[in-house]
């Protein structure tokens, strides 16, 4: 059963999409002929950005050992190593938008683009360390760094590798090496979510007059109580599954969510699959089972439109 913590990420992720607002922005001050940095200049179409293009190694890694290639999903690059006795992972992207009261302000030693900023984010800040690169109009590139060993002592540890990724992209966003996705013809990353949820067919299940909404990526969308995200992981063995909308998936229960996942090989790569996952959120009270069953029918309703 997925665990507390991916409840609560996917909680946040209909709070963001009800509430989000932008949020004001002020940019360091340029000088004359150059140009406050936005997110589009920097990152390009955000849909085909490949966030590991983000992630210079030597300067994450240091002296410490890759565990395995990194994870380049659609919407965060996901890099693991071990220094000394611990092990790290280093999460580059998603890219958000709007107020976060957990945003704080953080003096940023290196170089940095034009009009770029860097804040830190307080949650969760005795186990992990965040630092978000934001641009001038307020979009933000988080990255996150966790480890194995949770200790608070272990913080300045975590931070330091996390200004070392904010060094990193800094030096590729400034030198104009931003990479993109190489995607198959039949690759999920192709697939644009909220197209999948805009049918009449989900009217009942995502609630009345909602709408689907965008994440800044392009690769997850929220409408009413039904999230639909697209992403790349690695090659697990699933628990039980049933053929639901003409594929193989999953059913689980996370809090008051009920999700289903199926997953589709990625050719040439044997240890990732792309994943596509619904999600529905149960209103107060409701039964797993009820939640479930209408999960399973949004699944009907949108995995036959996977390529």
């Amino acid at each position: 059963m997925p665990s507390k913590r991916l409840s609560a990420v996917l909680c946040g992720l209909f709070l963001a999409a009800a509430c989000a607002t932008p949020e004001p922005v002020v940019a360091p001050s340029t000088t004359a002929g150059e140009e406050a940095l936005t997110a589009s200049e920097a990152l390009g179409e955000y849909s085909s950005l490949d966030y590991c293009s983000l992630v210079d190694q030597r300067k994450v890694i240091g002296g410490g050992n890759a565990v395995k290639a990194p994870l380049t999903s659609f919407e965060f690059c996901r890099l693991e190593f071990v220094e000394g006795a611990n092990r790290y992972t280093v999460t580059t992207g998603p890219i958000t938008s709007g107020q976060d009261p957990n945003n704080q302000p953080y003096e940023y030693a290196g170089p940095l683009p034009e009009g770029v900023s860097v804040q830190r984010s307080t949650f969760n800040e005795d186990t992990a360390c965040t630092r978000l690169l934001t641009f001038a109009d307020g979009i933000r590139l988080s990255i996150t760094v966790t480890s194995d060993d949770t200790a608070p002592a272990d913080q300045a540890d975590r931070c330091r590798i996390a200004d070392a990724t904010v060094d990193g992209a800094a030096g590729v966003i400034g030198a104009r090496k931003v990479g993109r996705l190489n995607l198959d013809q039949r690759s999920w990353g192709r697939v644009a979510p909220c197209a999948s949820l805009d049918q009449d067919e989900l009217d009942a299940a995502a609630g009345p007059e909602t709408k689907p909404a965008p994440a800044l990526s392009g690769h997850s969308c929220i409408r009413g109580k039904v999230s639909f995200s697209l992403s790349v992981g690695a090659d697990t063995t699933p628990g039980a599954t049933e053929a639901l909308g003409g594929r193989q998936a999953q059913v689980t229960t996370s809090g008051a969510f009920c999700q289903v996942t199926t997953h589709r090989p990625i050719p040439g790569t044997p240890d990732r699959v792309e994943q596509a996952m619904l999600s529905v959120v149960g209103v107060d009270g409701a039964p797993e089972d009820a939640t479930c069953a209408v999960a399973r029918e949004v699944a009907v309703a949108v995995f036959p439109k996977l390529p």
